[in-house]
C-alpha cells in the first residue's frame, strides 16, 4: 500500500532493507529483560527492534542484536559488526498503524519512529533462529498506552536540596515515592555521585537503585538508558566515573531480572588494572544479592586473590565470600594474615577491613 500526493509519496508499508519483503508489526516479548522496544523477524532471518521516539538507536542496536541471539547477552556481547552481522534502518517508521512517513507527518502526528534491523551471519543464526522465532509466538501485539508519567502530575517534588537531604540522612522511602511519578529524581541523584565524600556515594548509588527499580516497573527503557549513560561514563577516560560502577551494580542488584543482561559489559573492564577493584566491588554488590547469577563465573574470579594490589584481592575475596564459593577455600587461606585494609558499604555506611578479617568470616561461614 503506498499513497501518493502530486507525485510524491506519503506513507508506504515498511519493507525488510535486506530482502525487500513486507515485514509484520513488532511486537512485545512476555520477557523478564529490559525488553523495552518491541521486536520482529523478517523471514530472510533478519530481526528488528522498534525505537518509537527515533533518539534510542543504540539502545534498539542491543535489543535486536540481543533478540536476534535468542536473548543469549554472551553470544551478543561477543559478536562483532560486519564480521558476524549486518545492520540497516528504517526511518519515519510509525508504529500506530505500521506505515513509513517519508515526510515524517502523518495525521498531525510526527512520525520519528526507527526500525534497527540485524541480519546475523548464517552460522550464528543457524544456532538462534528457531528459539527466537519461538519467542515470537508468544509475543503480544503492541498495545497504545499513556505515559502515565506525562500523564499523571506529581502530588510533590523534591528539589536537589531536599534529595541531597534524605540521601545524607539515609531515608530512601520519600525518594522512591517521588521516583515514581517523577524521573527527574534520577537525575538529581547522578549529581551527588560525583560527591568526593565516599559514604554519600555509595548511599546515593544504593538509593540510586531503589528508585530505578521503581521506575522500571512503568519504564525499563528509561533504566535500561540510564545504564547505557553509566557504562558510557565509566568508558570516557576523560570523564569521572565516581559513583558510576556503584550505581551500575545498585541497580542491576535491585532489579535482576531486568537487566541481568549488562553484567557482560561490566565484566569487560576487568581487562583493565586500573579498573580491577571497582569492578570487582561492583559485581560483589551484584553477587550478595542475588549469588546464583553469578556462581557460574566462579573460577573467572579465584585468579585475582593473588593480584599485587589490596584493594583487588580484597573485593576478589568479598565477592567469592557474596558468592559463596566453597571451591575458592585453598585460595582464599593464603590470604590469611594480609593487613591490607579496604573499605565496604554496609547497610548506608562505609566500614574498614582487612583482606585477613574478610578471609576469616568467609570461612567461619563455611
Amino acid at each position: 500500500m503506498s499513497a501518493n500526493f502530486f507525485g510524491r509519496e506519503l506513507v508506504r508499508e515498511p519493507r525488510c532493507p535486506f530482502c525487500g519483503s513486507m515485514i509484520e508489526p513488532p511486537k512485545e516479548l512476555p520477557v523478564k529483560m529490559p525488553r523495552d522496544m518491541p521486536v520482529g523477524a523478517c523471514p530472510c532471518g533478519a530481526v528488528y527492534a522498534c525505537d518509537v521516539t527515533g533518539h534510542n538507536i543504540g539502545a534498539a542496536m542491543i535489543e535486536a542484536l540481543v533478540f536476534g541471539c535468542d536473548m543469549d547477552w554472551d553470544l551478543a556481547w561477543g559478536l562483532l559488526p560486519d564480521e558476524d552481522y549486518l545492520e540497516k534502518r528504517l526511518e519515519h517508521y510509525d508504529i500506530v498503524e505500521h506505515l513509513i512517513v517519508p515526510g515524517g507527518i502523518f495525521q498531525g502526528r510526527r512520525i520519528s519512529g526507527v526500525l534497527l534491523f540485524v541480519r546475523l551471519h548464517d552460522d550464528v543464526l543457524e544456532v538462534t533462529e528457531n528459539g527466537l522465532r519461538k519467542r515470537l509466538k508468544s509475543a503480544r501485539p503492541v498495545v497504545k498506552k499513556q505515559n502515565s508519567y506525562k500523564n499523571k502530575k506529581p502530588t510533590h517534588t523534591l528539589s536537589k536540596s531536599k534529595v541531597e537531604a534524605l540521601v545524607r540522612s539515609y531515608d530512601p522511602d520519600p525518594i522512591i515515592e517521588a521516583a515514581r511519578q517523577e524521573k527527574k529524581i534520577i537525575s538529581r541523584l547522578q549529581r551527588l555521585l560525583y560527591s568526593p565524600d565516599e559514604e554519600l556515594r555509595m548511599r546515593t548509588a544504593e538509593i540510586l537503585g531503589m528508585a530505578a527499580s521503581a521506575i522500571a516497573e512503568s519504564d525499563p527503557g528509561f533504566i535500561s538508558k540510564l545504564l547505557q549513560n553509566l557504562f558510557t561514563a565509566i568508558s570516557d577516560t576523560a570523564a569521572s566515573s565516581w559513583g558510576a560502577f556503584e550505581a551500575v551494580a545498585e541497580i542491576i542488584a535491585h532489579k535482576p531480572d531486568m537487566f541481568s543482561g549488562y553484567i557482560s559489559p561490566l565484566f569487560s573492564f576487568l581487562a583493565d588494572q586500573n579498573r580491577q577493584a571497582e569492578c570487582l566491588r561492583a559485581i560483589a554488590t551484584i553477587a550478595k544479592r542475588r549469588p546464583e547469577i553469578l556462581r557460574k563465573y566462579t573460577f573467572h574470579f579465584i585468579p585475582y586473590l593473588e593480584s599485587q594490589e589490596p584493594s583487588v584481592r580484597g573485593y576478589a575475596a568479598m565477592l567469592l565470600a557474596n558468592l559463596g564459593a566453597y571451591e575458592a577455600r585453598k585460595n582464599m587461606e593464603k590470604l590469611l594474615g594480609d593487613s591490607c585494609p579496604i573499605h565496604l558499604y554496609e547497610n548506608g555506611t562505609v566500614v574498614k577491613k582487612t583482606v585477613d578479617q574478610l578471609v576469616r568470616e568467609f570461612l567461619k561461614d563455611l
